[in-house]
C-alpha cells in the first residue's frame, strides 16, 4: 500500500497540520484527482459524467438510469436541503438501484429544509455510494466535454492510504458501458401493481388514490423511474409493472389498453437482445405504446433503426429540446449516454423531437400506428415539467382507439 501525496493544509490552532487525500478518482487514461471523502468506503469502476441541474440530487443518484456511472454535479453545494424517504426514483430501494458514485465540489454541509429528515453523508452511507468533494469540478467537466465521458475508479479510504498502482490498473481494464445489459440488475424482477400518485404540495405522494383505474397500462420495467408511474397512475390509469424480461404472451395475458416502455441504464443494444423481439411482437397488435429513454431506444431498434454510444451524453434539467409536432421548444430533463441514430430509421418512422444542444434525436412516432416515444425524461423528477403534456398524448391514443374524447395535452 502506497499513501498518496499531500494535498491540503488546514491550520490547528498556532500550527498548521497537513490532511492526506482521503477519496480519489483516477481516469483510465492515468490521471489522479484527489479530494475527501463522503459515504461509503471502498472502491468501484464506473463512467464519470456530468449533471447541470441544480436541484434534486437524491433523485438523481436513486435514478436506475445511472447504474454503472459516477455522477458529477456541476452546481456546487450539494446535501444542504438533506434527504428524505419520499425522493427516491428507483422501483424497489433495497436493491439501491442508481449511481454507484459522486462528485461534489465542496463538503456536504448539515441540512437546512424542512422536509429533511437525514444528512447526505449518511444517506449516501447507507446506498452504498462512494462520494468524493474538493475538486475542480469545471474542470473535470470541461475533461468530458473534451475527451469524452471516461472510465474510472472512484475510491474512498479514511485513512487515506491506497494503492495507486492497483486502482490505475483497475480503471484501464474495466471495459465500460458498451456491451453491458444493466436492465436486468435494476429493474424489480417481479410482477406489481401501482397506484401512488403524484406529489401534492406539503402532503406528500399518493394524495389521492385511483382505484381500479379506466385505463390499463402495462410498464414494462427496464429500471422504471417513481415518477412515471405516479404521473400515469395521476391520470386515472391502473399500472401493472413487469420486468422487462417478460414476454409479450405476458404482456398480453393482462389486456393492457396501452403498453409503455420504460428508462434503463445500460447498452440498449444490450438489453434488446431479449427486449426488441418481445416489442416487436407487440408492435403487431395495434395496442399504443410509448417508450421513455431506454425504451424510446430500443422501440427505435425493434423498427429497425441503430443506437450509437454519444461522446459525452445528456445529464441535466435543462436541456432545450424541440417538438416537430407542435413546433414548440421545451426544456427538458435529460438522462442518457446513447443515442438513436436518425439517419437509421427506416421509412414510415418520423422524427419527432431533437436536441437543440446537439441535434441528436430526441423522439420518433410510427406513422399512422399508436405508437411513439421520447428520448428524454417527461416526467422529470428533477426538473422542469413542460414534457408532462406527452402522457396525456399517450392516453389520448388509448381513448381515440376506444372512440373517447381527447383530453386536453396542455
Amino acid at each position: 500500500m502506497t499513501d498518496t501525496t499531500p494535498t491540503q493544509s488546514t491550520p490547528s490552532g498556532d500550527a498548521w497540520t497537513v490532511e492526506k487525500p482521503t477519496a480519489l478518482l483516477l481516469l483510465a487514461d492515468g490521471t489522479v484527482l484527489e479530494g475527501k471523502g463522503f459515504g461509503a468506503t471502498g472502491a468501484i469502476e464506473a463512467e464519470v459524467c456530468f449533471n447541470t441541474a441544480i436541484t434534486g440530487y437524491q433523485e438523481i443518484l436513486t435514478d436506475p438510469s445511472y447504474a454503472g456511472q459516477i455522477v458529477t454535479f456541476t452546481f456546487p453545494h450539494i446535501g444542504n436541503v438533506g434527504t428524505n424517504d419520499e425522493d427516491i426514483e428507483d422501483l424497489t430501494p433495497a436493491r439501491r438501484a442508481g449511481a454507484v458514485g459522486a462528485i461534489f465540489k465542496a463538503d456536504i454541509t448539515d441540512p437546512s429544509n424542512y422536509r429533511a429528515a437525514g444528512h447526505l453523508d449518511a444517506w449516501l452511507k447507507a446506498r452504498g455510494i462512494i462520494a468524493l468533494s474538493g475538486i475542480d469540478t469545471r474542470a473535470l467537466t470541461a475533461y468530458i466535454r473534451e475527451h469524452g465521458v471516461p472510465n474510472a475508479v472512484i475510491a474512498h479510504e479514511p485513512s487515506g492510504k491506497f494503492d495507486i498502482d492497483a486502482l490505475k490498473a483497475r480503471a484501464k481494464a474495466w471495459g465500460g458501458l458498451v456491451g453491458l445489459d444493466l436492465a436486468r440488475d435494476v429493474c424489480s424482477g417481479q410482477s406489481s401493481s401501482w397506484d401512488e400518485t403524484p406529489w401534492v404540495w406539503d402532503v406528500g405522494y399518493g394524495a389521492h388514490t385511483i382505484g381500479d383505474g379506466d385505463i390499463h397500462i402495462v410498464a414494462l420495467d427496464y429500471g422504471v423511474k417513481r415518477n412515471i408511474l405516479r404521473l400515469m397512475a395521476g391520470l386515472g390509469a391502473k399500472v401493472t409493472v413487469l420486468p422487462g424480461n417478460a414476454s409479450a404472451d405476458d404482456v398480453l395475458a393482462l389486456k393492457p389498453d396501452g403498453i409503455f416502455l420504460s428508462n434503463g441504464p445500460g447498452d440498449p443494444a444490450a438489453t434488446g437482445e431479449y427486449a426488441v423481439p418481445t416489442i416487436q411482437k407487440l408492435l403487431e397488435t395495434g395496442i399504443p405504446i410509448f417508450g421513455i429513454c431506454l425504451g424510446h431506444q430500443m422501440l427505435a431498434l425493434a423498427l429497425g433503426g441503430k443506437t450509437v454510444k454519444m461522446h459525452q451524453g445528456h445529464h441535466g434539467a435543462n436541456h432545450p429540446v424541440k417538438d416537430h409536432t407542435t413546433g414548440k421548444v421545451e426544456i427538458v430533463s435529460m438522462n442518457h449516454g446513447f443515442a438513436v441514430d436518425s439517419n437509421s430509421l427506416p421509412q414510415g418512422v418520423t422524427e419527432t423531437h431533437v436536441s437543440l444542444f446537439d441535434g441528436s434525436n430526441c423522439g420518433l412516432a410510427v406513422d399512422g400506428k399508436p405508437v411513439f416515444s421520447v428520448q428524454h425524461h417527461p416526467e422529470a423528477s428533477p426538473g422542469p415539467q413542460d414534457s408532462h403534456y406527452l402522457f396525456k398524448r399517450f392516453f389520448n391514443l388509448i381513448r381515440e382507439k376506444r372512440g373517447e374524447p381527447a383530453l386536453a395535452e396542455r
